[in-house]
């Protein structure tokens, strides 16, 4: 900034402040000067005289954004210093002797840490086989034909979810719970992280990193709604509220493996919850999901051939053998 642009911000500070209303009060003074004073508005048609203001305004925007921009990643590069700093100090703060048991201790610890587990469940940790148990794993055998378009599909996890290597997610009609537990050894803060939650998509990670999850979700949520909160220092949980509280999300996002809705088995204390009309109406839909994923008659199908079959039972006298009902 030049000492030219400074010279007269003293008497204009001074001017602005006695404006109560604001940048719009303040302007209108200034328009208002020029018109009763000089001969801004007539000495020259309006095109010229709107120009010479746009091209004032728009220059001076420029400028505000440039440095608005420039401050910005002053402060993200501030930040991502400030975070490795930290990061260094608490790896370095752990630098001690310690005995054997003590190191297999801290090492079983830090591998725990690296996969979410279902809540309330026990997994075993370390680098065996074992400890991807908790992983949902794909559909290899089905009993029924109707089910062979679940080959390869995962099985939900205990929360009508998925569990996956980085995270894992729960569902009910109503909302989707995601836990997120990071891999970090110093305790994490908000403002560590990035966590932004739009209509359909969901954009999660540390500052400076690569996001754990950007991309599109499976189906809109209310963005107002929806919420997260960081839980001991580690784990990140998002609550997104459906829109449609109608349907089972076969996945989080779009990119994720898909799950089948066939082996969802809903809780039926969380349908109690519902009041009875829209209890009902939310049972006649997942049966009628079902049925349709089965390649059987929906509820609306069995409505239909009761009344075809009562029909015929009233008219006996009538030959059906050779009718086609779609």
């Amino acid at each position: 900034m030049s000492a030219e642009e400074e010279q007269f911000d003293s008497v204009l500070l001074a001017l602005a402040t006695e404006h109560r209303g604001g940048v719009p009060d303040f302007l209108h003074t200034l328009a208002s000067f020029l018109r009763r004073k000089t001969d801004f508005y007539t000495g020259a048609n309006p095109a010229e005289w709107e120009k010479l203001l746009l091209d004032v305004f728009r220059k001076e925007s420029k400028l505000a954004l440039a440095d608005h921009e420039a401050a910005q990643r002053v402060k993200e590069e501030k930040e991502r210093i400030e975070f490795e700093a930290r990061q260094k100090e608490m790896n370095e703060s752990k630098i001690c002797d310690i005995t054997d048991e003590e190191a297999a201790a801290i090492i079983k610890e830090e591998q725990d840490k690296k996969r979410p587990k279902i809540p309330d469940t026990s997994a075993s940790a370390g680098g065996d086989s074992s400890s991807r148990e908790d992983i949902s794993k794909p559909i290899e055998k089905v009993e029924d034909e109707t089910e062979k378009s679940e080959l390869g599909k995962l099985l939900p996890n205990a929360g009508n979810g998925c569990t996956l290597d980085k995270y894992l997610w729960t569902q009910t009609l109503q909302e989707v719970e995601l836990k997120i537990p990071f891999n970090v050894t110093f305790a994490l803060r908000a403002r560590d992280l990035v966590v932004n939650i739009g209509k359909k998509t969901l954009k999660v990670g540390l500052k400076g990193q690569e996001p754990i999850i950007d991309g599109e979700l499976s189906a809109e949520v209310k963005q107002e709604e929806s919420v997260w909160v960081l839980q001991d220092s580690k784990t990140v949980i998002i609550t997104l509220e459906k829109i449609n509280k109608m349907n089972w999300w076969s996945r989080l996002v779009t990119t994720d493996p898909e799950i089948s809705t066939r082996k969802i088995n809903p809780e039926p204390s969380k349908l109690s919850d519902l009041d009875g009309e829209t209890r009902s109406m939310v049972e006649k839909m997942m049966f009628d999901q079902r049925q349709k994923e089965m390649g059987l008659p929906t509820s609306e199908d069995r409505k239909k051939q009761d009344i075809l079959e009562k029909f015929k039972q009233q008219h006996p006298e009538m030959d059906f053998s050779k009718c086609k009902f779609n």
